[in-house]
């Protein structure tokens, strides 16, 4: 018995050079990933399959493991459990057969399909008509369907030998991890920038993981997770790496010289010319981006045409003709919507007035006040980890929650207490906080990290946004940085 994992079609109809290479390297990254399993596990390539045999020492535990893995590694079209035997008859091949499918079928419509490989004395219809005359007296409430079976019982004869399948699954598809180069990946923990990246993994892309920090540790932790869910379970076969670029600084630079409206789309400007550099760097050939059209004001056609402008670098869209309903499919499919429902939004970072076609004059002439050389600094402090180690790494360590004060009513119970008021100028004009028996001190998120030192030691200080969101974030922000006398009030 032995797991037999059929190649994705596509590569079964590239040139022999091609298809050989593929299979190497697919070879390779199943052997990568299932590396854990050491001596019990052995791989042998072939030319439209490779076979995976188990020793009789793996528990059942690693076995569901072991099969669960191999349904998510890049380039595989189908695994199936395969029982291999000298092949004699048409009698021992439905003896054999019916023991395996008699309860399976059992009151589904069924097929058989013959596969054969040699010269035989008989057709494949003439094998496929015998086995299901056999499998029908073994179970008589089953129906043949050929066109819409719901279940296709699979036998292959090739040469002498007889393959039955016991079981069968549908794998990953896709092409070997690493067979079509290497992509630098935004990724921001939303529904769409994961889909993206699965979809580029599955196309045999090496895709590495790029985050701008605009929320503190607590965003960065949920973002590592879902990088580390990515790699995990779909790219193991290769280390990759999770870039971070603390981009808080960039954000507080632009509410203070970039008008309202173009907020959107100089940011992802900005983001998109860090990338390049970074990407550059590491001499990796381009970039990926989770945009669909017209999904969010940046991602017009226009806007878009006005991002792509400032990169050197290609920038990959898979999304991009996507409906968001089948992104969200997509995303419970591969296991990343768990991540996606549960992350903030970064509120600072949007324009309350998005402009959907920004022109590129105004967006040049709002960039000239725009200091570059906060852009610099952010690319010069990005850090990068290991996709191994993503979850172990030290420095995204920190507090995972702050005091929360809930409603004003709770604010005359507390003394020397003070309300900071987070949001950005033009948002507290627009909806003005109305708080006459507490101090209150105005000061945007994007000020907030500088200033916080220099406020008196002996108060609490509870921000205040409008969603609770980027208030609690700086304040996890803080409280990393040994600041804990500041928490959240929400109204």
């Amino acid at each position: 018995m032995y797991y037999l994992l059929k190649l994705f079609p596509e590569i079964t109809i590239k040139s022999r050079p091609v298809r050989q290479q593929m299979t190497r390297c697919l070879v390779s990254n199943v052997r990568n990933t299932l590396a854990s399993f050491g001596e019990a596990v052995r791989i042998k390539g072939g030319w439209d399959s490779l076979q995976v045999s188990v020793n009789a020492s793996l528990t059942a535990e690693r076995r569901d493991e072991l099969e669960s893995i191999l349904t998510r590694i890049p380039g595989i079209h189908a695994v199936q459990v395969v029982e291999e035997v000298p092949f004699t008859s048409f009698e021992d091949t439905g003896k054999r057969l019916a023991v395996i499918w008699q309860s399976a079928i059992a009151g589904h419509r069924f097929r058989v399909s013959a596969k054969r490989r040699g010269s035989h004395d008989f057709t494949s219809a003439d094998l496929e008509r015998y086995l299901g005359r056999i499998l029908l007296d073994a179970a008589p409430d089953a129906q043949v369907d050929l066109n819409h079976p719901e279940i296709n019982v699979r036998v292959d004869v090739i040469d002498q030998r007889l393959r039955l399948i016991h079981q069968g699954w549908p794998g990953l598809g896709g092409y070997p991890l690493g067979q079509q180069g290497q992509a630098l990946c935004l990724l921001s923990g939303g529904f769409d920038s994961p889909v993206a990246a699965w979809k580029l993994i599955r196309r045999g892309i090496k895709t590495h993981f790029l985050f701008f920090d605009m929320g503190g540790p607590a965003h960065e932790r949920a973002v590592r997770e879902v990088a580390h869910h990515l790699w995990e379970r779909y790219s193991r076969s290769h280390r990759v790496q999770f870039i971070r670029v603390p981009f808080e600084g960039v954000v507080g630079e632009m509410h203070r010289t970039i008008p309202d409206g173009l907020i959107g789309v100089v940011l992802k400007r900005m983001m998109v010319r860090a990338a390049g550099d970074i990407a550059k760097r590491a001499r990796i050939p381009v970039l990926a981006t989770g945009d669909a059209i017209a999904q969010v004001s940046s991602q017009s056609l226009t806007n878009l045409a006005l991002i792509d402008e400032v990169s050197e670098l290609p920038t990959l869209r898979p999304l991009i003709a996507e409906d968001k309903l089948d992104i969200i499919a997509t995303a419970r499919r591969i296991g990343t919507d768990r991540f996606a429902e549960g992350m903030p939004e970064v509120c600072g970072a949007i324009s309350r007035r998005p402009n959907t076609q920004a022109r590129r004059d105004k967006v040049l002439a709002a960039e000239q006040a725009f200091d570059f050389g906060v852009l610099d600094e952010a690319v010069a402090c990005a850090v990068s980890t290991r996709s191994d180690r993503l979850l172990d790494d030290a420095s995204v360590a920190g507090n995972d929650d702050v005091p929360i004060v809930e409603g004003v009513a709770a604010l005359t119970d507390r003394k020397a207490v003070s309300v900071i008021d987070i949001r950005p100028p033009d948002e507290r004009e627009a909806a003005p906080l109305n708080l006459p028996q507490v101090e209150q001190l105005a000061i945007p998120f994007y000020e907030l990290q500088s200033r916080a030192e220099a406020l008196p030691h002996d108060r609490e200080y509870l921000l205040y946004c409008d969603q609770g969101v980027m208030s609690r974030m700086q304040a996890l922000h803080l409280a990393d940085r040994g600041l804990t006398h500041f928490g959240v009030l929400r109204t």
